[in-house]
């Protein structure tokens, strides 16, 4: 899953890795259909990277807080659903790992 760099959410492309060659060069099963920027600008002196997210749906994901401090706060992550106003979501989570999360 590549995430989209603009802010259009449509621009979210979902492809299937062929090959990983010299590792550091992907073939997808199909062309990307957008452009997904990956760039460096700097903002008073201070390099920040910026690139799209991208995602691994073949796995289990796992939601972390922080390890050193979670335990010790009892505090660690929270997992939030909203809805537009109308009290329309509905939340359904499968086949994650929860770490440290208080």
């Amino acid at each position: 899953m590549i995430a989209t760099t603009s802010f259009s959410n449509e621009e979210s492309e979902t492809r299937i890795i062929k090959t990983i060659t010299g590792g550091n060069l992907i073939t997808f099963d199909a062309p990307l259909a957008f452009k997904h920027i990956s760039e460096t600008l700097q903002f008073g002196g201070v390099d920040m990277p910026m690139q799209c997210e991208v995602g691994l749906l073949s796995r289990n994901v796992i939601y972390r807080g922080d390890p050193q401090t979670s335990a010790i706060n009892q505090y660690g992550a929270h997992i939030m659903i909203h809805s537009p106003g109308d009290e329309s979501s509905i939340g359904r989570i499968e086949y994650i790992e929860l770490t440290d999360v208080g």
